[in-house]
Formats: C-alpha cells, structure tokens, sequence
C-alpha cells in the first residue's frame, strides 16, 4: 500500500495548485471601472500600444515614429542615430536619452531601456487606474500559478510512474492507475480552462481596454504597403501605419528595411 502515498502527494499537488490558479484568475477577472469619458476614438496611439503589446510596443511606436519624421535615422543593420537632438514630449526625451549623447546606439538595448522609462511606466499606470490594463500583479499571479498547475500534472504522471512499480504485476495496476487519473484530469482541465478563460487577464488589457481595442480599424497590411511604398510622407498613410504597429506590433511595418532594423529580440 506504499503507492498510497504517492496518490496522496499527486492528489495534494493537484488540488492546492489547481485551487491557486482559479483564486489567481478570479482575482485578475475582477471588474474595473473604465474611464466613462474613454472610447475607441479616444484610446491615443501610446495607449493602444501599451494595451496590445505592453511597454516594449510603446518603445517600438515611439520609434518608429521619430524615424516617419525623420527625427531619427533606424538602419537596417540595427543602429538608430539621432537626427533632432530635440525632443517633443517625455517619451521622446527618453528615447533621445537612451540613445546617449553620441547620438547613435544598436537599436535592441534601446528598446529594451524605453521598456523601462518613466514616461511608459506612467502610461501604465494611467491605464490600470482608468481600468484599461490589467496590473502587473494580476499578470504575475495567474502566470506563476499556470506553471504551478503545469508541474503539478507533471509531478502526478512521475508519482503515478512511481506507485504503479511498487505494484506487483499480479496484484492488478489497473485499479492503481485509476487513481491517479483523477488528479490528472484534475490539472489537464484547469490548464484547457485557463487556456480559455483566464489567458486574456495574463495580457496587458482588461476587458475594457480589450473592447476599446477592437472598435479600433487597422487597414491590412497590403494596403499599407500599396500607400507607402515603405516611404509614405502623406499624414493619413503614416497615421494608418503607426496605428498598424500600435495594435500588431512590427510584423504590421510594410517596409522590410524597417523590419529588419526593429528586429525582435522578444516575441511580438
């Protein structure tokens, strides 16, 4: 009856893990008042990329951006230089101060340092107080407890493994393995269920900053490349294309010299 043991510990592991992701998700599912004044046309181009893609996609718009107006110089080679040593708000002064005063810097620690910046952390906070962005402990919690449940269902099949050799063969395991298939499906079902419900509460947007997102109309990626060419100067076209990588990241960027001089050291 050794292998009771083992059933005790998976059946443990199972329960107090799968307990932790649902208290995780319940928590970050909890509603937040949005900004009654906020709508899609309202959501500004650093707010719906904080919202889509978090501090990282700020960072890549507020380049972006600087180059389109030729305040920044980004090679294909992943340099940025500095055209306008003049900054026109915060953000824009924490890039030009990221990049240093030589004025020229590999494009990745750049982007990694604006992730950081004040004025981005400050976008972010705005938005959680406005209800729009889910907070940082929210986004910690249900990530820490998904992997929990992800090592307790591997914990469950090595006990399993474990209790079934101290079974003799003629003694019957099938009764044995029964067991520990409860808890199995136990933390199977909550990581399908957390796949399902609780993965949108793990990204930068609350279900309010999710709905303003998708009232926002983002023409498809060939229309931007038939506009620009990979160099458009029109005010509308540009405004198309920022509001592209706003909401899908740098794979939206028509022009592949600008692709190539973003390229990602992280997952967009």
């Amino acid at each position: 009856m050794l292998w009771v043991l083992f059933l005790l510990v998976a059946w443990g592991a199972a329960v107090v893990s799968c307990t932790r992701l649902c208290l995780a998700a319940v928590a970050a599912a909890q509603p937040m008042e949005p900004d009654p004044g906020a709508d899609g046309k309202g959501l500004g181009l650093y707010e719906a990329a904080f919202l889509s893609g978090g501090p990282r996609r700020v960072g890549d718009l507020a380049l972006v951006l600087m180059y389109r107006e030729r305040r920044l110089l980004l090679a294909h080679t992943g340099w940025v230089t500095v055209v306008d040593p003049d900054g026109r708000d915060e953000l824009e002064r924490a890039v030009i101060g990221t990049i240093g005063p030589e004025g020229q810097a590999p494009v990745r620690p750049v982007r990694a340092a604006l992730a950081t910046a004040a004025p981005v952390r400050a976008l972010g906070d705005r938005l959680v107080a406005a209800g729009l962005a889910v907070p940082a402990s929210a986004r910690t919690n249900v990530a820490v407890a998904v992997r929990h449940v992800r090592a307790a269902c591997a914990l469950v099949l090595v006990t399993a493994a474990a209790a079934l050799l101290l079974v003799p063969p003629a003694a019957g395991r099938g009764p044995v393995a029964a067991w520990f298939v409860l808890p199995l499906l136990l933390t199977a079902s909550c990581l399908l269920i957390a796949r399902v419900e609780a993965h949108p509460y793990s990204r930068w947007a609350s279900p309010a900053g999710q709905r303003l997102l998708g009232r926002i109309d983002v023409p498809p990626r060939r229309t931007l490349a038939q506009r620009s060419g990979g160099d458009a100067d029109g005010g509308d076209d540009d405004g198309d294309l920022l509001t592209a990588l706003a909401v899908h990241g740098t794979a939206a960027l028509p022009d592949p010299a600008l692709r190539a001089a973003l390229k990602t050291h992280w997952g967009h």
